[in-house]
């Protein structure tokens, strides 16, 4: 989710009222409570304008909406008191929770981070490979990131080489997070390595940590680096996504983050996306293209990767192909 629509989420929601706000976050993945959150809590004197502009947005984009799936199972936890204070959020979890319980592994994905690093870092790193194993790959590339580069290519390597937990390990591993994080839930969720799992944790790294990080791996095992590379989705790879597949994710993304992306992206791929645009939409793309300035190196990565965010849900929902991967047409 770009900035832009983490701010009108929380524009909308805001303005929804707390009962209702509770309703939508239930719904969202603990990344996406916690950024939205954040947003709501730095919303200052806004214009009716601006109130206005968002709900016509999103009268637009529901109205293009025919069903809507969601999995209710993940709950908003420790980040609305964070971003809201325990006041504030009291009710608002009390609404979404309904006597709900998380712990354990599954309490990490409602810290921070930072928070999450200062926790395992002087665990083995086994042990660390185990729980970022768990994570979404995008959080656990945020942990490593706090890592040093010995620990990073390490805990990598192991993710890559793990072939499953068994589930007595589990249960014990996570009995000692639930007391670190004062939780008391038995944690019932498989937890699986790998080639996959290490190349998603990968692709929402930067790519000078990435190339170090197979560099690495290439040093302990050639072949095992190379199935890690086959099996990485990265921005460039949107050429090998059909006409129809460009145009569902065009969709789904806003036109500045697509600009801001575009900036790192080679011709042929350029060329492909305004090809899949009307007309009139592609020629507004390429002046604004050419008009943008400068970008910083960073700001085209952290874009690219919110939209493969997108990619990715909608290959893992059936309505695109990703082709050209591993073993499977559908990641």
């Amino acid at each position: 989710m770009s900035d832009a629509g983490v701010n009108k989420s929380a524009i909308l929601l805001m303005t929804l009222g707390e009962s209702e706000a509770a309703q939508v976050l239930k719904y969202l993945e603990p990344r996406e409570v916690q950024k939205i959150s954040t947003a709501m809590v730095a919303l200052k004197n806004l214009s009716r304008d601006q109130i206005v502009s968002v709900f016509d947005e999103f009268h637009h984009l529901a109205a293009e909406k025919t069903t809507i799936g969601m999995d209710s199972s993940d709950y908003i936890r420790s980040m609305l008191n964070k971003a809201l204070g325990d006041d504030k959020a009291a009710g608002l979890i009390d609404r979404i929770m309904h006597g709900g319980d998380t712990s354990g592994i599954e309490s990490l994905k409602w810290m921070d981070p930072s928070a999450i690093a200062e926790l395992i870092a002087n665990e083995h790193p086994q042990i660390i490979a185990t729980i970022l194993a768990h994570l979404e790959p995008d959080l656990s590339a945020d942990i490593l990131g706090f890592f040093s580069e010995r620990t990073r290519n390490d805990v990598l390597l192991r993710i890559a080489t793990l072939d499953g937990v068994q589930p007595t390990a589990l249960r014990e591993l996570n009995d000692v997070l639930t007391k670190l994080l004062t939780g008391n839930a038995i944690a019932k969720k498989s937890i699986k390595g790998g080639a996959r799992t290490a190349a998603e944790i990968l692709n929402f790294m930067g790519s000078a940590q990435e190339g170090g990080i197979i560099e690495s791996v290439r040093g302990y095992d050639p072949d095992l680096a190379q199935k890690i590379i086959d099996e990485m989705f990265v921005f460039d790879n949107i050429m090998d996504i059909d006409d129809r597949g460009i145009q569902l994710i065009l969709r789904e993304i806003q036109s500045e983050s697509l600009i801001v992306a575009l900036k790192g992206a080679n011709e042929e791929l350029r060329e492909k996306i305004f090809k899949n645009m009307s007309q009139r939409a592609a020629e507004m793309m390429r002046e604004d293209l050419e008009a943008k300035g400068p970008v910083r190196l960073s700001e085209v990565e952290s874009e690219q990767k919110e939209i493969l965010k997108v990619v990715r849900r909608l290959a893992e929902e059936g309505q695109i192909a990703l082709g050209g991967k591993g073993d499977e047409s559908y990641v």
